[in-house]
């Protein structure tokens, strides 16, 4: 069963169709059903995806900028103690009505912010069996339409509109269009990775195939898959049929997998070189390195902390 929050009076454009043949993306899902084992004991009760990145949760950059690129259905593919997200983009009468009572306008603001971004839709995964099977979940909401995918572990910097780009070529070549971004041989094996032949668009990469986390040895290449994705709808009849292959999940890199070897099933996949500010929360460490990086950007805490962060390294070293 798929919930829905009403949020945002959004704009006509965001939410407008181009002609049947070659709809204009809308909708975007955001795989949010993950257990989060890798930060336990924090997430023993609070979702991964609501960890704060500075002062937000990571799971609202995310939808920010599905929101930016034009995309304001969100369907989120959440799990059991996954309440807190619906929550967050959820309206707070009573904390509101505190802070207008203080006249405290800021955080007011702030609180009314996540509530208003988009119209956000909800439904369960059920059982835990990988990205593949989190995204056809979304079948019933998405329809016959390309659709985004967005992971929450990958926040892109929103002065690098990767995801508007990836729409562009996805509109200019149709079928599907993944991210990529080259890594050092060494780190392949921590990633998707595709064999890729050059466009002529300097950013672009047609797919020939793909393979999920290859030792260095098997790489086809050093451009990894990075937690962005627009998908011709025809992934959902592949996924369908897909059996469980690494880890014993059933893995979107193998539908996709499919998908570039015949075009003709769902169209090519072509993939966008990403070489903007990306930042990694899914391991402890990047994560910290996000918040620090983060931290050092905003107008409000840069100046400062970044003098304390200087003082503290020179003490340290």
């Amino acid at each position: 069963m798929i919930r829905s929050h009403r949020f945002s009076l959004l704009a006509p454009d965001m939410v407008a169709r181009m002609t049947q043949s070659h709809p204009r993306i809308s909708k975007a899902v955001i795989p949010a059903a993950g257990l989060g084992t890798r930060f336990l004991p924090a997430t023993k009760a609070t979702p991964k995806e609501m960890l704060p990145v500075v002062d937000k949760p990571a799971i609202q950059y995310v939808v920010e900028e599905a929101v930016t690129a034009g995309l304001g259905d969100v369907l989120m593919v959440t799990g059991r103690n996954k309440r807190p997200l619906e929550d967050h983009f959820d309206r707070n009468y009573e904390l509101e009505s505190a802070l207008q009572k203080k006249g405290d306008a800021s955080r007011l603001a702030k609180v009314q912010e996540s509530s208003d971004l988009a119209m956000i839709h909800y439904v369960r995964q059920g059982d835990p069996k990988g990205l593949g099977h989190a995204v056809l979940c979304a079948a019933p909401h998405v329809g016959n339409e390309p659709f985004a995918v967005l992971l929450g572990d990958d926040l892109i910097d929103p002065r690098d509109p990767l995801l508007q780009r990836m729409i562009e070529v996805q509109e200019q070549y149709g079928g599907s269009v993944i991210a990529l971004m080259e890594v050092a041989p060494e780190q392949i094996h921590l990633y998707g990775c595709a064999a890729v032949e050059s466009t002529e668009d300097g950013d672009v990469v047609k797919v020939g195939g793909l393979v999920e986390k290859p030792d260095a040895a098997d790489a086809p290449s050093n451009y990894a898959i990075i937690g962005r994705y627009v998908l011709d709808p025809h992934i959902f009849d592949i996924l369908r049929k897909t059996e469980p292959g690494r880890g014993g999940e059933i893995q979107l890199t193998d539908a996709l997998q499919q998908l570039a070897e015949d075009e003709k099933v769902g169209g090519p996949v072509h993939g966008v070189v990403f070489k903007g500010r990306r930042y990694d929360t899914g391991d402890r460490g990047d994560y910290l390195r996000a918040i620090v990086r983060l931290a050092c950007e905003r107008e409000d805490l840069g100046p400062d902390f970044r003098t304390w962060l200087r003082s503290y390294v020179a003490e340290e070293m």
